[in-house]
């Protein structure tokens, strides 16, 4: 037989808890711990139920899920190891019943944790139930587990975003967290609404600011345990595996490449020169797994921090990366497309109010006029109010950069053997970013938005019916001007007349040159 690998030996004969499990997150590392670690028991999903689906349903719509199909032809039996455990972090007790916490509490070896809101415009209110009193419940939770052996929670690298500078550590909290907790029980929203800017103080949204006061609360609440914090920047469509480019949310990178590849997006605010710390899915996935081992294996005497981040090593900015987006939807292009992809990076406001203004606003006004004399409901002008709301909260992530330190992942990196290196790769120098980019735009085409490649040829016709249209209306718009400002003026009409007198010589001379070489 075989001798397993030291993280994959880890892993054998243990029972596992995940939150977050429906997430994308959550898909990737249920995939990946059960195709690599064979020899896992079980594993415990905790599950929010839905209107008109119980948990159970919802685990068999996740098993069927596209990133399974390499797990499923090697695992037909996959879905038996996994256990669906009704539950919600904004309730009580996590809303776990009797029963199934005394399972939890029996088996679980392992958690994982990364059940959060991502919106960064949630409430505060809600930002800190579900990103804050979620982990406090959390906290409480694993200390009833018999067998725990690694607790790992998922942050963000932007917990601590005010700074230039971020070290593997816990900074202090401008206010504790269980005095802002405290005060939710007597403030209304209102009160807490018109707070919030001042309490948010240099931090950009409610998501950096509860992840910040979560990880302040792990290591004074739960500093008994065997915990680890993974922080990821950007999570984008994967390098590797499960299968390269696939991504299945809207948040991060992947809604802006849609509304590029769409032609609904055609300017935002961002620095050229700014890295754009996209991290792959499967290298925090994979830090995550082995960070669990360490964590269980060496037992260390104080909570790690790992950075999951692509810049320090592997830069690449906003700026490289237009183009590519730009290129890749041109050559396989999404279907019904709005406008030909065409988007501009500045980080100046007027020139940017400038662009929403030209190329969003007024054809937006200009369609939802023609929808409506045509008898449709108008649309586009809603659509790009929305567009404008979600582009704005990423404004502060892509006018700045950052720098991490990796003490901890060096340190990870050296304790793997070559097998569970390989195996659980989380080294992104290797990453080729053009080939990554096109990977991922592809993915949102595939995977997101379900656009069959086999619609390409339509798709690409389309194309050039919006490129023709384009030129010409350009053509239409210059002849027009000229008309109109030029060449009612003498110098203007003359200048004019030399300018087509050229073409047609031009054109004439191509002729003559045709009909003599043919003869």
């Amino acid at each position: 037989m075989e001798e397993l690998s030291p993280v994959k030996k880890f892993y054998d004969g243990k029972t596992i808890f995940i939150t977050g499990a429906t997430g994308f997150l959550g898909k990737v590392l249920i995939e990946k711990l059960l195709r690599c670690c064979t020899g896992i028991k079980k594993m415990y999903l905790l599950v929010r139920p839905k209107k008109g689906q119980d948990v159970e349903n919802r685990v068999q719509d996740l098993v069927q899920c596209k990133v399974f199909d390499k797990l499923r032809k090697e695992q037909p039996n996959f879905h038996e190891k996994l256990i669906a455990i009704g539950g919600d972090i904004q309730e009580p007790e996590i809303g776990i019943d009797q029963a199934d916490l005394q399972l939890l509490k029996e088996e679980v070896d392992v958690v994982f944790h990364s059940a959060a809101t991502v919106k960064f415009d949630e409430p505060l209110r809600l930002a800190l139930e579900l990103n804050v009193i979620g982990v406090q419940k959390m906290i409480k939770l694993c200390k009833q587990l018999k067998h725990l052996e690694a607790f790992v929670h998922v942050s963000t690298a932007y917990a601590n975003c005010d700074r230039p500078f971020i070290e593997e550590v816990i900074y202090p909290v401008p206010v504790h967290p269980h005095k802002l907790l405290d005060s939710l029980e007597w403030m209304d929203d209102d009160m807490l609404n018109s707070i919030t800017p001042k309490l948010l103080g240099n931090k950009p949204n409610t998501y950096t600011y509860t992840k910040q006061l979560a990880e302040h609360l792990l290591v004074t609440e739960g500093a008994s345990l065997p915990l680890a914090i993974v922080r990821p920047s950007i999570v984008g469509a994967a390098w590797k595996e499960p299968v390269a480019g696939w991504i299945d949310n809207y948040n991060g990178a992947s809604g802006i490449y849609i509304a590029t590849g769409k032609g609904v997006l055609r300017t935002m605010k961002a620095e050229n020169s700014a890295v754009a710390d996209i991290v792959p899915v499967d290298i925090p996935i994979n830090m995550m797994i082995t960070v669990a081992w360490y964590t269980g294996v060496t037992k260390p005497k104080s909570t790690l921090i790992y950075h999951a981040c692509t810049g320090a090593v592997n830069p690449f900015t906003w700026g490289e990366m237009e183009p590519i987006v730009r290129n890749s939807f041109k050559r396989i292009p999404l279907d019904c497309a709005f406008r030909r992809p065409n988007l501009f990076l500045t980080n100046n406001s007027l020139l940017h109010d400038y662009w929403i203004f030209v190329s969003h606003l007024i054809p937006a006004y200009m369609f939802d006029l023609a929808y409506s004399v045509l008898g449709k409901k108008p649309r586009m002008v809603k659509t790009y109010n929305k567009l404008h709301k979600t582009i704005g909260t990423l404004d502060y992530f892509t006018t700045h950069s950052w720098e991490w330190t990796y003490h901890n992942l060096d340190m990870l990196r050296n304790q793997l053997s070559a097998e569970d290196k390989k195996t659980f790769y989380f080294d992104p120098r290797a990453l080729h970013w053009p080939t990554y980019i096109e990977n991922y735009c592809l993915g949102t085409k595939q995977y997101i938005l379900n656009e069959d490649m086999a619609g390409l040829p339509a798709a690409r016709a389309h194309m050039r019916k919006l490129r023709n249209i384009r030129y010409a209306f350009n053509t239409v718009l210059v002849v027009a001007l000229w008309r109109i400002l030029i060449a009612r003026s003498d110098i203007g009409r003359n200048l004019w007349y030399l300018i087509m007198g050229l073409v047609f010589k031009f054109v004439r001379y191509f002729r003559v040159t045709s009909t003599i070489r043919k003869e």
